[in-house]
């Protein structure tokens, strides 16, 4: 479904993705890997045409000069330079770090305005399938968003993603700064997001969380890949249990 082949990102002379190659296919769900600043924002950006965003606002203003090179395929088919609009109407899909929501709208108003493209049967259809993956959320569907805990918000900001009904989504470090028992749940919902038929690609720096839920993975260090495996290999890596596993 995705492939990446030696990607290269610069922000001025600084290479943020060096020469990375990966591929996710349908229905599986893959993991990268990797510390703080190891290019794995900048990867998700990338595949989400995000990056193409932030590109045309930094030559606007005079600012960072960002260079990309290399190809993304989806379904075949080259997308690196296509608008990020475009990839999200294909069924590509970004649930971004600390994902905003509308803080004044209450859970069910956030959602219905993330499937605004759709018609109301749709939509009604979506927020069902949200509240059964989430089904904290069907019980705080009249909740300002602004006064959800930091995991509710995030459970909050995967059903924003879901409503745009993606069959590529793009999570990136969704458990970041949740405690042990939200992030096992989160964790457990983005399986059952997978096991309902959608491609999934997560990134994360602490890896034990999702490592039992996973397909295979990538561990990133410094733009680069540096290993990759299915989810037996990872966890028998004595590096990656080190780094990542807290082992």
């Amino acid at each position: 479904m995705l492939q990446v082949r030696n990607l290269l990102v610069f922000f001025e002379n600084a290479l943020a993705i060096n020469d990375v190659s990966l591929e996710v296919s349908q229905g599986e769900l893959v993991a990268v890997l990797g510390s703080n600043s190891a290019g794995k924002t900048t990867l998700m950006n990338t595949v989400s045409g995000l990056l193409l965003d932030i590109q045309k606002k930094e030559q606007r203003r005079g600012g960072e000069r960002i260079t990309i090179m290399g190809r993304v395929e989806y379904e075949g088919r080259e997308i690196i330079q296509q608008k990020p609009s475009l990839r999200v109407k294909q069924g590509i899909v970004l649930c971004q770090e600390r994902h905003p929501v509308f803080r004044d709208s209450d859970v069910l108003e956030n959602l219905r305005i993330a499937g605004y493209l759709y018609t109301r049967r749709e939509v009604k259809e979506g927020i069902e399938k949200v509240f059964a993956i989430f089904p904290v959320l069907r019980r705080l569907r009249k909740r300002r968003a602004g006064l959800l805990s930091g995991g509710e918000q995030q459970m909050l900001a995967a059903g924003i993603a879901l409503m745009a009904r993606p069959r590529l989504l793009l999570m990136d470090e969704p458990l970041l700064g949740l405690s042990p028992l939200l992030q096992a749940e989160l964790a457990a919902s983005i399986k059952e997001i997978c096991r309902q038929g959608i491609t999934t690609l997560v990134t994360e720096q602490f890896a034990r969380p999702i490592m039992p839920i996973i397909d295979r993975g990538y561990v990133m260090e410094n733009g680069r890949l540096v290993f990759s495996g299915n989810r037996e290999e990872l966890m028998d890596n004595p590096e990656v249990k080190s780094a990542y596993l807290g082992v």
